[in-house]
């Protein structure tokens, strides 16, 4: 084989690889902001991570991040992870334990989350909706 031609087909490969560690990279970056806001219990940001159509059909109201505000977190744990094996679809169920600011009781609830890749918009959105502390 020439060495232009080695070089070439080189470079494709490396092109093509790149793409792949892309989208597992940004999918890690948004999962792990995701959590970071979480552990902060920084609600209202999470909105941002809900994909507008899912949004759109789910309402988060008022009362839901009122709810959500009563408490902080005090640990986030991802328990079990899913890659769907097109890669543009990933399923999580975290443990998070939240204190109530009012009485300082702890509570465990288990949010399952969805996340898949948009195509249109290049990025990976929450499918799935914001922790419920009402969970027993």
């Amino acid at each position: 084989m020439k060495p232009q031609l080695f070089l070439a087909v080189l470079a494709v490969a490396l092109l093509a690889g790149c793409g792949g560690s892309s989208s597992i990279r940004d999918r890690e970056e948004t999962l792990d902001a995701w959590e970071t806001r979480v552990r902060w219990s920084a609600f209202e940001t999470l909105i941002d991570f809900i994909h507008p159509e899912w949004l759109a059909e789910n309402e988060v109201t008022t009362l839901d991040l009122e709810r959500l505000n009563q408490f902080r977190v005090s640990e986030y744990r991802v328990r079990a992870i899913m890659v769907h094996p097109d890669g543009d679809s990933v399923e999580r169920r975290a443990q998070i334990r939240m204190i109530n600011i009012h009485n300082q009781r702890e509570r465990m609830i288990e949010h399952q989350e969805v996340w898949r890749y948009d195509q249109s918009m290049k990025r990976w959105f929450l499918h799935s909706g914001l922790p419920d502390p009402r969970q027993h």
